[in-house]
């Protein structure tokens, strides 16, 4: 279809982009675009999906909106545009209110071309109507597959992302993404009217990877893989299931000679940026990571990948490797396969699980807090002792039903910390604004040299209202004497026209959290399957995700005849939970936790899995912790729940 693209598509990729001509599937999805059709782009990662919507954004008239879930991603892209003059800005929540404020009066005014935002933004109704006002080309969607129930990695934000295009009248979407079955495609294409011959595959297969699944006993990964690294000349990642093991690993590499940092969600947000810029500047050739490394991250020379502990996902496999040789250097992609990972695997999936008790708690909770209510996420989250995820996904759901419409968010509290004194942040005041201001600071909660203020909290106390002790504090930031920043969002609701016996909703919730239990159970034994069968590796990973190859790669370790399959992966002998176990389950039962009072949160303790009432109650670093880590979640379930019995 290269022939149906404009010239002036051709000009402005050589003049504004650089580049001489466009990469396989790019031209296809650009002509749909620019010939008024919405279009899927399926594309390997580094296959070059965001030249599919910056190029005819310059083309059409009016906004290109981009959601992307990414914020350093967009941050990169919008720096990167600008350097080439174009006009792109972006909306998230590292902006402050001024400058949010600023770059939706440049959208207001038609000096913006490409707008990113956050889906998460999306529930914002100023934005909302601020987008109303003008005309929007197109809506551009990163990491597309998060729309779908099916998917591996569904985003309740995603949710309204079908019916804002309609409401917004949207000329055009282009929905990207590198993982996507034929079932989440479809699902995909009929969310938004995109025709088949529109939706655009390029294909997984990337001949300079080298793939190997190599079945491994658990106690000779950690020398197998040191032996691995010291083979690759450059970059490489190695992913890991768990934060500990990510730490444990990266000090085993350093003590075999091999410079190798951790990085995971626990870790201080400051340490993560350097961690990972020493990564990418080449200071530091190999991150031990978790799957919270490698969003967003654009480094083309990354020699190898290799997974530690086995993927939870083919769609998560398929993304982590992608990540290797985006330069087109030939680059290794190694599995270290071993069935013990499968109990830690299992107990996540298991554990996220929320109750029919809790579950219900949430939905009585939303419902019956009056015709208009507003709530925070974080606050529900641990109050149920639901993760904050499940809790956007069962808000999300309410709102597609019509039992609740969003009236928009606020910050609930503003955090801030001296630039000057206080004293010198209080002289100029006359004496009634300077107690007003004492009494305000005085009221604020502090941590680390910064105060925070909860202004509905604080207004009430001083009998004024919410405004008062907002603008007061933006006057102060104004002045320079202090850094400002909001806090704590709050989401507003009123209860809709569409009204439901809570039994009613909980049931349809429970049974959506089941199905999704079901399924990712379905998908890691996908992952078994490959690790395990005969045959080449690309084969199976293509079929997986809809495409035919009608020859073996011939470059995978199974073409080359290193590893045919051999049937069951190694595995440790199963661990019983013995009588000391029990004794140490009794003891921590004994200690009448308020965050561990139900069976389930007791067996998601044990088991390792975090959750928002044990992490606030600091559990975390009690010994008992992930005692039973290796014991199936089902069966320390089942003695949590002998304790109540007995």
């Amino acid at each position: 279809m290269s022939e149906t693209i404009p010239e002036a598509a051709r000009q402005l990729l050589r003049e504004r982009f650089g580049l001489e001509d466009f990469r396989p599937g790019q031209g296809e999805v650009i002509a749909a675009l620019l010939g008024g059709r919405s279009a899927l782009a399926v594309f390997p990662t580094g296959g070059g999906k965001s030249l599919c919507y910056q190029l005819p954004a310059l083309l059409l008239d009016g906004v290109t909106l981009v959601v992307s879930p990414l914020i350093a991603l967009m941050k990169d892209q919008v720096d990167g545009l600008q350097r080439l003059g174009v006009a792109a800005e972006r909306l998230d929540s590292t902006m402050g209110p001024e400058q949010q404020g600023e770059v939706l009066e440049s959208v207001r005014a038609g000096r913006v071309k490409l707008l990113y935002v956050a889906p998460e933004r999306l529930a914002n109704q100023r934005l909302v109507a601020a987008l109303g006002e003008v005309e929007l080309a197109m809506m551009a969607i990163d990491e597309a597959h998060c729309i779908s129930e099916w998917g591996h990695n569904f985003r309740p934000d995603y949710l309204r992302l079908e019916r804002l295009a309609k409401s917004l009248g949207t000329g055009r979407v282009l929905a990207l993404t590198a993982t996507a079955t034929p079932e989440v495609a479809a699902e995909i294409r009929l969310a938004f009217d995109i025709a088949e011959a529109d939706h655009v595959q390029t294909g997984f297969k990337r001949d300079n990877l080298d793939f190997r699944i190599t079945p491994c006993d658990p106690g000779a990964r950690r020398d197998l893989l040191a032996q691995r690294l010291l083979e690759v000349e450059g970059a490489a990642i190695v992913y890991v299931t768990q934060q500990v093991t990510a730490e444990a690993i990266a000090g085993y590499l350093k003590r075999r000679g091999i410079e190798a940092k951790a990085y995971h969600a626990g870790l201080r947000d400051d340490y993560r940026a350097e961690v990972q810029e020493s990564f990418m500047s080449g200071q530091v050739p190999v991150v031990v990571a978790t799957i919270a490394f490698g969003m967003g991250i654009d480094k083309a020379d990354i020699r190898a990948v290799f997974h530690y502990n086995l993927p939870k996902s083919l769609e998560n496999y398929v993304q982590e490797t992608g990540r290797a040789g985006r330069d087109g250097r030939p680059a290794r992609c190694e599995m270290l396969a071993c069935a013990d990972d499968l109990t830690v695997l299992e107990n996540f999936i298991y554990g996220d699980t929320p109750s029919p008790q809790a579950l219900r708690h949430l939905v009585d909770h939303l419902l019956r807090q009056g015709d208009e209510f507003d709530v925070s996420h974080w606050h529900l989250s641990g109050v149920n002792d639901i993760r904050s995820a499940v809790v956007e996904t069962v808000l999300a759901y309410l709102e597609l039903e019509g039992i609740v419409e969003p009236q928009g968010s606020y910050f609930g509290a503003l955090r801030f910390y001296f630039v000057r004194s206080r004293e010198a942040a209080l002289s100029g005041y006359d004496a009634g604004r300077r107690a007003f201001l004492v009494r305000l600071f005085d009221l604020g909660r502090e941590w680390r040299g910064t105060l925070t203020v909860d202004t509905e909290a604080v207004a009430d106390e001083l009998g004024v209202s919410r405004g008062a002790v907002v603008d007061a504090l933006m006057e102060l930031r104004a002045a320079g004497d202090i850094h400002l920043r909001p806090y704590g969002v709050r989401q507003r609701f009123r209860l809709g026209g569409e009204r439901a016996a809570i039994g009613e909703v909980v049931a349809r919730m429970q049974a959506l959290f089941q199905d999704r239990e079901f399924r990712d159970i379905e998908r890691l034994a996908s992952v078994v399957e490959l690790a395990e069968e005969e045959g080449c590796i690309v084969r199976r990973l293509l079929e997986y995700f809809g495409e035919v190859l009608e020859a073996d790669c011939g470059n995978c370790s199974r073409c080359r005849g290193e590893q045919v399959g051999s049937g069951p992966l190694p595995r440790s002998a199963p661990v019983e939970i013995g009588g000391e176990d029990v004794e140490l389950v009794h003891q921590v039962a004994g200690e009448n936790h308020a965050a561990l009072r139900t069976p389930r949160q007791l067996a998601r303790f044990l088991c390792g899995i975090s959750s928002p009432a044990a992490s606030r109650a600091g559990l975390g670093k009690h010994d008992a912790f992930a005692c039973l880590e290796q014991v199936a979640f089902q069966d320390v379930l089942a003695l949590a729940e002998s304790l109540n019995r007995g």
